[in-house]
């Protein structure tokens, strides 16, 4: 079942493993994403190479999404420390990787935050940075600033919007929350963001509802677009649709409604071969707030270290040993290669 396009639905290599992995629950009729891949007749997952550092720089944040695979909130105290950015800095630099990727959480909220970005753009006058806001904090008086001081920096946003509709993101992110996203989008647009034409990229995040996949990214973005600006006067650059994980937060949700093995068994039918070639772990490294190194967000989230001989944290990065590495799977990995595909940087086919 897929979800109405509308919206309105309610150091050298380490030799040894960095540490052991999570177990993962299966206790659903799914055969493993191993398994899957080799009735496919699909190779175990390999990087291709090292284009995206994903930076998560901490667990902190100010709203409490009920769909969030981080399980953030304002009592997480996990935060980067400015010696672990510099690490980031350093490898960035040594390693010509073209994009970092700043996620949280809500990245603003770390104290070095805005140290980040300046030592980036300093160090690293030409890399793509990108940075994920959940729009609200951007109003909060002690981060006013924000949208300006990344502007002047070349920046560009990606901002969570799960839906252009008032009672569906209050429900899924609290309440408030759709009326003060709406007021931040206006407030980017103001100063140059999601501007057709502009230089500066505002791109909108969209995950469903609830136990389902997203529809086409193309048709939820057109609607989007129509719905935006006929209401509010929005404009934004591209729209991503990333399907909810079974993971932390959302898959608490789906437990307690007994939708568990039932989202499992869908993701499982969903299995789209095409999808596999384009999966983030083949390009990306993930990078935990206290510089601990993970071959995605997801297994970061799931405490899944990489595979032997990859090393463990940043401080021992190694691109040879990190290009072509074994990657760390998992019945999660199900998320990202249903129906047509799921990143951080949206569908892939």
């Amino acid at each position: 079942m897929q979800s109405d396009s509308s919206c309105r639905q309610t150091a050298p290599a380490s030799t040894t493993a960095c540490s052991r992995p999570a177990a993962i629950e299966n206790t659903c009729a799914v055969p493993s994403f191993e398994t899957t891949l080799a009735n496919h007749q699909i190779p175990s997952l390999h990087a291709s190479g090292i284009d995206i550092l994903q930076v998560n720089t901490g667990y902190r944040c100010n709203l409490e999404c009920r769909h969030c695979h981080v399980n953030a909130g304002p009592d997480r105290v996990e935060v980067m420390t400015r010696q672990t950015m510099q690490l980031c800095i350093d490898v960035l630099k040594a390693n010509q990787i073209g994009t970092i990727d700043i996620t949280g959480g809500a990245p603003e909220m770390n104290p070095d935050f805005r140290w980040f970005i300046d030592r980036l753009r300093t160090e690293l006058p030409d890399i793509r940075i990108l940075v994920r806001s959940n729009l609200t904090i951007l109003l909060s008086p002690a981060y006013r600033d924000i949208p300006l001081f990344l502007k002047d920096r070349m920046v560009n946003l990606i901002a969570s919007l799960p839906c252009y509709s008032r009672e569906a993101v209050n429900k899924q992110r609290g309440e408030g929350v759709f009326e003060r996203s709406i007021e931040a989008l206006k407030m980017l647009n103001d100063i140059g963001y999601g501007n057709e034409g502009g230089s500066h990229e505002l791109s909108l995040v969209y995950n469903p509802p609830g136990a389902v996949l997203p529809d086409c990214q193309h048709t939820i973005e057109q609607e989007f677009r129509k719905q935006l600006l006929q209401q509010f006067g929005i404009t934004f650059t591209r729209l991503f649709t990333i399907t909810n994980m079974p993971i932390s937060r959302f898959l608490d949700q789906l437990k307690e409604s007994g939708q568990r093995c039932t989202y499992m068994e869908l993701l499982e039918a969903s299995f789209n071969p095409a999808a596999v070639e384009g999966l983030m772990c083949r390009n990306t490294v993930s990078v935990r707030w206290d510089g601990m190194l993970y071959d995605c967000d997801f297994n970061q989230m799931l405490d899944i270290p990489l595979r032997a001989p990859a090393p463990c944290s940043i401080g021992e990065f190694d691109r040879l040993t990190l290009t072509g590495r074994s990657i760390a799977t998992g019945m999660h990995c199900y998320g990202c290669t249903a129906g047509a595909g799921s990143s951080c940087q949206g569908s892939l086919v």
